[in-house]
């Protein structure tokens, strides 16, 4: 498993029924996560001392309690760091905050193998449903120029908002509002290419003519039109999944077959977790697979 466990603005406090206790810099908030199936074991002292609390609601979405933080705090949100990125974290209407924790541990894969490659050219970098922009910004830090792509406007503009809060507001990113599928089908059509690709797909969506589509039956594809737009010289391809029936392995042998036997290469894939603070355990929060040409 991949661990993220540089944060120390974030922390994963305790897990139990169902919940997460969690510290975001002063904050502490309980959000539901359906992978904790552990009962019983609420030994923090936060678990009655929070700072509010996202309740499910039967029929679909929830809400908040505020308890000891004032509600213009969690409407306005508050900034924390990870390394040398800074990001707004707002509490949202569907228990998210606008940052995965865990997703660090690929940010710093990013960082690391685009801090080696700018040192002998330039790397663009395809950022496919972009969200608010954590990816985008790694790679931009290392040196990429970055298209980031996501079908919400909303999360385009965050996603600009955490760029400023991180000093890459003048960083070579392209922010596109569009449909990730029928962006990189035009960008086949245009001949574009990029040297790496990253893709953190919802498990589920709508498609441009507001059809429902489910990640399990159109990833295979979504991969396939993914391997057109990877330059000669490219560096890796990144693809998260939190969708249950898409294991690591899943996504693995996906990239073996688009990628690997076309281009060479090899490919690792692993579940990635956050570490549990309480009781040293590690949370499992998806799970990823990474291309890499050399």
């Amino acid at each position: 498993m991949w661990r993220s466990e540089d944060f120390i603005d974030y922390e994963l406090l305790d897990a139990s029924d169902g919940e997460r206790l969690e510290r975001w810099k002063d904050v502490i908030l309980i959000r539901p996560d359906p992978q904790i199936i552990w009962h019983g074991r609420r030994n923090h002292p936060m678990w009655k001392n929070y700072s509010a609390r996202y309740h499910r609601s039967k029929n679909g979405g929830g809400s908040w309690e505020f308890k000891n933080i004032k509600k213009n705090l969690l409407d306005e949100g508050w900034d924390i760091s990870y390394k040398n990125l800074k990001f707004r974290v707002r509490p949202t209407g569907f228990k998210h905050t606008g940052v995965f924790p865990e997703q660090a541990v690929n940010w710093d894969f990013a960082i690391e193998t685009i801090s080696e490659a700018v040192k002998k050219r330039p790397v663009s970098v395809l950022n496919l449903f972009a969200y608010t922009g954590g990816a985008t910004l790694a790679c931009a830090s290392a040196g990429a120029s970055v298209c980031h792509v996501d079908a919400s406007k909303g999360m385009v503009a965050w996603a600009k908002e955490n760029a400023t809060l991180s000093g890459l507001r003048e960083a070579p990113v392209r922010y596109i509002v569009d449909d990730c599928k029928k962006f990189l089908e035009r960008e086949i059509r245009r001949g574009h290419k990029y040297d790496a690709l990253i893709m953190d797909p919802p498990s589920y969506g709508r498609g441009p003519s507001g059809e429902l589509w489910r990640l399990e039956d159109d990833v295979d594809d979504l991969i396939a039109l993914c391997s057109q737009v990877i330059s000669d010289d490219a560096l890796f391809v990144l693809v998260n999944s939190y969708t249950t029936g898409l294991s690591a392995s899943t996504v693995g042998y996906l990239l073996e077959l688009h990628f690997a036997s076309k281009f060479g290469g090899r490919v690792e894939a692993q579940e990635i977790g956050i570490p549990v603070s309480t009781t040293g355990g590690t949370l499992p929060a998806g799970s990823s697979a990474r291309w890499m040409k050399n």
